[in-house]
């Protein structure tokens, strides 16, 4: 169908308005209002005991959740592509949940399940604590990311097909050599995109996180919930700037996304 040129300008016009109103005229705002007194008030701003703190614990809850992400997101896309089992039905649907359930109930559940009076809770006498503490905050975090490994390597398995790695395997290689040799490279684009995903989901994680810290500055407060204390305690300066700092790694993330999915479409 051909659309005349004055409505394609029209929907492009209404595109681009819409994205404005919805992205970048907030985000200039908070731009503009980080930058208003200076560079030097900002980078005091994001230097202060708690703004490193929070930064320092934003990375290491992602260089946690990524590695484990990754063994069990390729596992549960293996198993889901290659296999063949009663319950695939169900075990599709548990990998799409964190797209359902509000990240406030993922919290929810969890303080039910391993807070002091829930089903677990008795892990805490053993001097073991997960809610409110790191553990709680990393499991919350896993939950929320666990479909993007997933579902960036399975539509890759189904792509490449069993054929390389059957000819791999009646040549006499393992089923860990098949992996590594074959499947491992032909997924590696759809694993780094996923690894990406996880990366950028990690760091914005505040609802199922908030629920399950003290955010305390210093001890469980990440770059998500620094901002939102910062502007509960009236000092929203801070909290613009805690914001552009993770508008800055978004950029990177964001950057990195785009070079990865131009090679994989090559």
């Amino acid at each position: 169908m051909k659309i005349a040129l004055p409505i394609k300008l029209s929907l492009r016009t209404i595109a681009l308005l819409y994205l404005a109103a919805l992205v970048l005229f907030p985000l200039g705002a908070i731009l503009y209002r980080t930058f208003e007194n200076g560079f030097v008030e900002f980078w005091g701003l994001i230097t202060t005991p708690a703004a490193q703190s929070a930064l320092q614990l934003s990375l290491l809850i992602v260089a946690i959740v990524v590695p484990i992400n990754v063994v069990f997101g390729v596992i549960t896309a293996l198993a889901l592509v290659r296999g063949r089992f009663r319950g695939k039905g169900i075990l599709e649907s548990i990998v799409d949940l964190p797209f359902a359930v509000s990240p406030i109930v993922t919290g929810v559940a969890l303080i039910l399940l391993w807070g002091a009076n829930g089903w677990f809770g008795g892990i805490e006498s053993l001097g073991f604590k997960i809610i409110f503490a790191l553990p709680g905050m990393v499991i919350a975090t896993i939950f929320v990311t666990l479909p993007f490994v997933v579902r960036e390597v399975e539509p890759v398995l189904y792509e490449i097909g069993e054929e390389q790695e059957e000819a791999a395997s009646t040549l006499g290689a393992s089923s860990l050599q098949t992996f590594w040799r074959i499947t491992l490279p032909a997924i590696r684009w759809g694993l780094t995109y996923g690894i990406v995903l996880t990366v950028a989901r990690s760091l914005g994680e505040f609802g199922a996180v908030i629920m399950v810290s003290t955010n305390l500055p210093g001890i469980s407060q990440t770059l998500t919930l620094l901002v939102n204390s910062r502007y509960e305690d009236f000092n929203p300066q801070g909290a613009y700037a805690a914001s552009t700092l993770l508008m800055f790694i978004a950029v990177i993330v964001l950057l990195l996304m785009t070079t990865l999915d131009e090679k994989r479409t090559k």
